[in-house]
């Protein structure tokens, strides 16, 4: 393995050292699957992405995307943090788009930028709603009591790209006592396709956001996600599809790992038509730190 250049940013972040941080290994395309695992696991973050070429191939970039556990098709900070590599680092002038080509298929980044800053927005996959599971089962999960679970919604399995069980909670007491009970977790996932638990309350620490996250990932290697744009696009769609603001317009702040000392901040819109929901999930990239591979 020749010395590989990569880079580390922050990715739904307001500021240096807060949101979801990712490793971004360029020119990847020699490195094997066995191989890109282990640097995810050196780098030990949720993911590491690796851009396989600097060339495009069908309008968009190669990239795929690790966990400390194994490859996923799809997840958003990656997605947003990649886009943002390779727009300063490979294409090196302003762009308003740009496509990545994931395991779920293309995905377009648009950079807008304003007086607060530039914001990345990606647009999802449809969503695709599974079904529903009993308040009981899933607050036994979470070490919760059934009442903590708001009644008025359902839990539901949702995905953009990845599976995960969105569960509305009543406030942000609930949340953060939500915790993976790990025996109960195995056995709950068996012969399911969702493996991610997304929680949620409208209760915030911040009055400017409208909804505060945590979510788990455990059998990824993940037992907390300081920013998750993959499950916060399935939460948009959830919100959406079930009016949970009144209509199926939506367009909120999602503040997330607060918990972890990781303070992230995302934007989330979506759209309902009569046969769809376009989801879009947004935040800021900051650039940490750079290096090489040896």
């Amino acid at each position: 393995m020749n010395k590989k250049q990569f880079f580390i940013v922050d990715v739904f972040a307001e500021s240096k050292y807060a949101g979801n941080q990712l490793a971004v290994v360029l020119d990847a395309g020699d490195l094997s699957s066995e191989q890109m695992l282990d640097i995810t696991r050196e780098m030990n973050y949720s993911e590491t992405t690796f851009i396989l070429s600097d060339e495009q191939r069908d309008g968009g970039y190669d990239v795929r995307i690790f966990t400390p556990g194994a490859e996923v098709p799809f997840a958003g900070h990656p997605t947003l943090g990649t886009a943002y590599v390779i727009r300063d680092q490979i294409i090196k002038e302003a762009v308003d788009t740009l496509q990545l080509n994931l395991g779920v298929g293309q995905i377009p980044v648009t950079f807008v930028r304003q007086e607060a800053g530039e914001t990345l927005w990606m647009k999802q996959q449809a969503p695709e709603f599974g079904p529903t599971t009993d308040p009981a089962e899933i607050a036994a999960v979470l070490g919760l009591d059934e009442a903590q679970i708001d009644s008025g919604f359902p839990v539901q399995e949702v995905s953009t790209g990845l599976w995960f069980i969105i569960v509305p909670l009543r406030n942000l007491d609930a949340v953060r006592r939500a915790q993976v009970m790990k025996d109960r977790y195995a056995d709950f996932m068996k012969d399911r396709q969702v493996v991610d638990i997304l929680v949620f309350s409208p209760e915030t620490y911040h009055q400017d956001n409208h909804l505060n996250v945590r979510v788990f990932v455990p059998c990824y290697g993940i037992e907390e996600d300081p920013a998750t744009g993959s499950g916060n696009g399935c939460l948009a769609a959830y919100l959406s599809r079930h009016s949970y603001f009144g209509g199926s317009d939506v367009g909120v702040r999602v503040e997330q790992g607060y918990d972890i000392a990781r303070p992230s901040l995302l934007h989330l819109r979506a759209s309902r038509t009569s046969d769809q929901i376009d989801v879009h999930v947004g935040g800021k990239v900051v650039m940490v730190a750079e290096g090489r591979l040896v």
